[in-house]
């Protein structure tokens, strides 16, 4: 019960109320029965003596001692010598700093949640030939499951009967489905593309791969300790000095107001906001930009991150597949032609190669044909009839198994296509191949000038990917990355975070897949991209970026360092404010009324100073 109404006391509205009690009692408290400052101390001041108490009580050795006891204690003098003002308004300013220190704190965890949601429910069990549908969670090793096509498989296993392609891009972060057949491993919570296929399950319930995902975030969400506040570090020195300040002042003038007096300007408001304003000031700064800033800690480790490393698909590129290269064998057919047929073939097609083919030859206005006789064949490719041609589009098998020779300048080609990150479609009609399509993702235009910029300002960049070896050094060569590590799952990039931080490393880590959640959790500031980035990547970094523009990157480490530089700023003033005040109110030049003017005063200084970060150039 007590608990709930102290929470009450706490909330925005409340402390609003207990603002105008306060500004009622400066303006008008000779006119009224009872000085309204009264009920601001109840309102704001006693959250702070019951969180005194409950420390004094709970906690052991100094961690008894905190800012609240500090506040208690003069706010108690303050009454005892009936300046309720002064008590009134030392428990404001606390209060105020303690709502502004949680709005920039919390974090949501929607996105853990969200990634809970993907584990599939259920699953197609085979029992004496009989298809049966049973809850995931009963699923055993050894098990064997049907996954017909636009299916979540529910267990790790590995395919015993049929072909397909899978999209894994929640464990791996590929762009491209991966093809699968009879002895491949599939993953839970990854999506069979077309083909209908057996596994043989290998690890189930909490030992499958999705499971382990979920399990990677609540540990990282869990090992992030919340950020003690700065005045809760300062309290275990200010608490006795303090106290022996009052003592003293109060011994040697005989003056018991100079000794409350002391007690009040040592109150360390303005240092109390001194931390929550800036960071308001510059998350409201980053907010114009683009740039969402979940809390004052992730700007404060993005600005010590000596290492960012990248994910690849939809952080270094744009994560979207695009006809690269249209390389034609047939002298009757240019560029535009071969791309027009093929598009036409794959007009039906619902894999990700033949949409790109199709979206790429209807932005170049080609005119399709209607294709007939279609037919997909799992991990090869497709069959269709275009104006009576029969076409064969697919790969390499594809082609042998119709009876296609391929030479030795096509299959060079293909391996040059292969060695740039490029999966390749061979087109070909009445056994001969008449050209070849390579697809692939892009480049960020800005991602080698981002690249080359961190590095200027002493960061080192790393490339961590599940995307294969060839591809990852293709687009890091062109990005200027030489730290590469490809053919991660989210355990390896996790691995590969750890034994960085066990080099004394900060690291920030940036991506933008359901894979990356936990990187992004175990770095110690993680980074998605907004706009195209999953919603489980959004809610387990500490920044998100709305318009998926990496060039925002050198701009957030000089809007970071800034803060901290305006913090360190705004607790130096501070503690000089509350020195000066300590030997004006020892010197009788101060009274609890005054002295409480004047370290308010310093409070709205230390505002001032941090809303000049709002409007500062750091582009």
């Amino acid at each position: 019960m007590l608990n709930k109404f102290i929470e009450k006391l706490t909330t925005i509205p409340a402390t609003i109320i207990g603002g105008i009690f306060l500004l009622l009692s400066l303006i008008a408290k000779d006119k009224l029965p009872i000085d309204p400052a009264l009920f601001s101390i109840v309102i704001n001041g006693l959250p702070l003596l019951y969180s005194a108490v409950k420390k004094l009580i709970c906690n052991s050795g100094i961690s008894k001692i905190s800012s609240a006891l500090l506040i208690s204690i003069a706010m108690t003098a303050a009454v005892l010598t009936d300046d309720l003002f002064a008590a009134g308004e030392v428990a404001f300013i606390m209060a105020l700093g303690e709502i502004l220190e949680d709005m920039t704190t919390n974090r949501a965890k929607k996105g853990l949640k969200k990634l809970i949601a993907l584990a599939p429910t259920q699953g197609r069990i085979i029992v004496d030939g009989h298809e049966k549908t049973i809850a995931a969670k009963d699923i055993a090793a050894g098990d064997i499951l049907r996954i017909l096509p636009g299916e979540a498989i529910p267990v790790d296993g590995i395919i015993i009967s049929g072909e397909t392609s899978i999209d894994q891009s929640v464990v791996t972060g590929e762009s491209l489905p991966a093809d699968k057949s009879i002895g491949d491993d599939v993953f839970c919570g990854t999506i069979n593309r077309f083909g209908s296929i057996d596994i043989k399950a290998t690890k189930v319930g909490e030992d499958s791969s999705l499971q382990k995902l979920i399990r990677m975030v609540q540990d990282a969400e869990n090992k992030k300790a919340p950020m003690a506040r700065t005045m809760d570090k300062w309290a275990s020195y200010l608490v006795p000095v303090a106290l022996i300040a009052a003592i003293v002042t109060g011994v040697l003038t005989q003056d018991i107001t100079r000794a409350v007096t002391t007690l009040v300007v040592f109150c360390p408001c303005a240092l109390v906001l001194a931390t929550p304003t800036a960071i308001m000031a510059a998350i409201g700064q980053a907010t114009k930009h683009g740039v969402i800033i979940k809390s004052g800690e992730a700007l404060e480790k993005m600005g010590n991150a000596d290492i960012i490393a990248f994910d690849k698909t939809g952080t270094l590129t744009h994560g979207k597949l695009c006809v690269c290269d249209t390389v034609s064998f047939d002298d009757t057919l240019d560029q535009s032609a071969l791309l027009a047929l093929a598009a036409s073939a794959e007009s039906k097609s619902e894999h990700p190669l033949g949409k790109a083919i199709v979206s790429s030859a209807k932005e170049k206005g080609l005119k399709l044909i209607e294709a007939d006789e279609f037919k997909m064949i799992s991990g090869k490719g497709i069959s269709a009839a275009c104006d009576g041609k029969k076409l064969i589009i697919g790969n390499e098998k594809m082609c042998a198994e119709h009876g296609i020779m391929l030479s030795s300048e096509i299959l060079s080609l293909l391996e040059t296509f292969r060695s740039q990150g490029k999966a390749s479609l061979l087109i070909a009609q009445n056994s001969k191949c008449l050209g070849i399509i390579s697809l692939s993702d892009t480049l960020r235009e800005e991602s080698k000038e981002i690249v080359s910029k961190l590095k200027t300002m002493n960061t080192d960049v790393v490339l961590l990917t599940g995307d294969s070896k060839k591809t990852a050094q293709y687009f890091a060569k062109q990005a200027g990355i030489t730290n590469i590590h490809a053919e991660l799952l989210p355990e390896h990039k996790v691995e590969r975070i750890l034994t960085l931080q066990q080099q004394a490393k900060k690291v920030c880590m940036v991506g933008d897949g359901i894979n990356d959640a936990p990187a992004l959790k175990t770095a110690n500031v993680g980074i998605a991209m907004g706009s195209m980035g999953s919603d489980i990547a959004v809610e387990a970094a500490d920044i998100a970026l709305m318009s998926d523009a990496i060039s925002k990157l050198p701009y957030l480490k000089r809007l970071s360092t800034a803060t901290i530089a305006t913090i360190k700023l705004s607790i130096s003033l501070s503690m000089i404010i509350n020195i000066l005040a300590v030997f004006l109110s020892a010197s009788g030049v101060l009274n609890p009324t005054t002295g409480a003017l004047v370290h308010n005063a310093g409070s709205c200084f230390v505002v001032l100073i941090a809303a000049l970060l709002y409007d500062r150039k750091f582009e």
